[in-house]
């Protein structure tokens, strides 16, 4: 029986012009991942991670501390969406992210703006009236996500490895629990502001059918250092 780790990529450069690559506090909570699945995993499992420069990255440090000599197979299929877009759709301003950052810095409480402008964001994108404004849709993004999520059991189911570990985005781990849960758009949304950088949603493969064991799995970095914990 296979296990599968889905992890969320470190810390990513938030309002930086771009986005995508790991700020030094995402490296360490790679590095402490590492550690942590030296001590909880027996073997070496199959390393599979979405094609974009945090994710390559999450992985790379994280199997220096642990499986160095794995391989990692690149699968853009586990790709985020693009959320910068999906921000810029919904309030133009925000085509430049370090406007966001600024508007988020100067607020009482950023987490909570930074929330709000999340929600309405999704909200439109999900929405269904401007499909057509998107590189990618919603319908199109969940369905990639789903296809990805089918596809990977179904060679699991044949291979039978022990462990299976996906290096991705807290978008498409919600995607991918919003189908095992049968969640609507908006409470698989909810899921994904709540899930933490480098955190571990854990499934189990039944046959080919996987079963959700465990979300947003984190205090393996809370106990190393706490203000390592990061959602942005």
């Amino acid at each position: 029986m296979t296990t599968l780790y889905l992890i969320r990529h470190g810390q990513a450069s938030f309002g930086a012009e771009s986005y995508d690559k790991l700020s030094p506090n995402g490296e360490q909570q790679a590095i402490v991942l590492g550690h942590y699945f030296n001590d909880i995993l027996k073997e070496a499992p199959q390393v599979i991670a979405g094609s974009m420069q945090r994710h390559q990255q999450t992985a790379q440090l994280c199997l220096d501390e642990c499986f160095p000599e794995s391989d990692i197979i690149t699968d853009s299929s586990w790709n985020e969406f693009n959320h910068q877009q999906v921000f810029a759709q919904y309030e133009p301003r925000f085509n430049q992210p370090h406007l966001l950052k600024e508007d988020v810095s100067k607020h009482e409480n950023p987490r909570a703006y930074l929330s709000k402008i999340f929600e309405g964001a999704i909200d439109r994108w999900t929405g269904g009236e401007f499909h057509h404004e998107y590189d990618e849709s919603w319908p199109q993004f969940k369905n990639r996500v789903e296809t990805a999520l089918e596809n990977l059991c179904n060679q699991l189911a044949e291979t039978k490895p022990r462990y299976a570990v996906v290096f991705t985005s807290g978008g498409v781990i919600s995607v991918a629990v919003g189908k095992i849960l049968g969640l609507s758009p908006e409470k698989t949304f909810a899921l994904n502001w709540a899930i933490a950088n480098t955190s571990i949603t854990t499934l189990r493969l039944v046959g080919n059918e996987p079963q959700l064991l465990s979300l947003n799995e984190h205090h393996f970095i809370k106990t190393v250092d706490p203000n390592l914990l990061t959602w942005i």
